[in-house]
């Protein structure tokens, strides 16, 4: 069972062990474990994995992408996804994070059903493709047809709150028959809001912050390569739970 603040489940957006430690630490109900956060997250290592799983007592989900770009998957991704998903289970993960499309922009079914079948027991999340797709209202359906547990989405924007309009729509849609979590751009300052508005039981943020490098020796003739390191930040992921609980 994940601990609920307020009636309501608190997810981090965790793209290291640290991050993830970061996060159980302030009270967050559970992970989305990543890397490369900044390119929108592609699957974290078998050593992040394992290592998180062993070190948390909150519930770890794993990111299944295997790169950065478009949800329209070839036959070796797919493979790939398959092969990941299996590791996550055999690493007693609590759910797996997922998403393909077609090339029209809708959910691809025959594929998705099979990740979905190789997942269970354990959740199942469709993920920000969502956002991609060409008809959001088929697009609820078809996945809740799927035996998808949870939806991460923006409402077809930039951001939570900028979506918040579809947001809701999906709430009420759903009925229930699945988790509607919003996600993007969701910081202390806006979540009362958008939970208020659309109605959701549980929120994604990444409450992310970046500190420089504490190297000494830079090498001046390399240009574009940012060497500061992000993390999910401990006291912003505090601050949004305060806000969760004056609700």
């Amino acid at each position: 069972m994940e601990k609920e603040i307020n009636g309501i489940k608190l997810e981090i957006c965790a793209n290291s062990i640290y991050s993830a430690e970061q996060a159980q630490l302030a009270g967050a109900s559970r992970v989305e474990l990543c890397q490369n956060l900044e390119n929108g997250g592609t699957t974290p290592s078998y050593g992040q994995i394992k290592t998180t799983r062993d070190l948390l007592q909150i519930g770890v989900h794993v990111l299944i992408r295997p790169r950065a770009g478009d949800f329209l998957y070839n036959e070796q991704e797919f493979e790939e996804m398959k092969a990941d998903i299996l590791m996550c289970k055999e690493l007693k993960c609590n759910g797996v994070v997922i998403g393909i499309l077609d090339a029209a922009g809708h959910v691809d079914m025959p594929r998705m059903k099979e990740l979905v079948n190789l997942a269970k027991p354990m959740t199942v999340v469709f993920h920000r493709a969502f956002d991609r797709c060409a008809d959001p209202y088929q697009a609820l359906e078809d996945i809740i047809s799927l035996g998808c547990d949870r939806l991460l989405t923006s409402g077809q924007k930039n951001t939570a709150e900028e979506g918040r309009a579809l947001l809701r729509e999906l709430v009420e849609l759903s009925g229930g028959r699945i988790e509607i979590m919003p996600g993007s751009g969701v910081h202390a300052q806006n979540v009362i809001d958008i939970l208020n508005y659309t109605k959701a039981s549980s929120i994604h943020a990444s409450a992310k912050t970046s500190i420089a490098s504490e190297m000494l020796y830079h090498n001046d003739n390399l240009k574009g390569m940012d060497e500061d390191v992000i993390f999910s930040d401990r006291n912003k992921v505090g601050e949004i739970i305060e806000q969760i609980k004056s609700l």
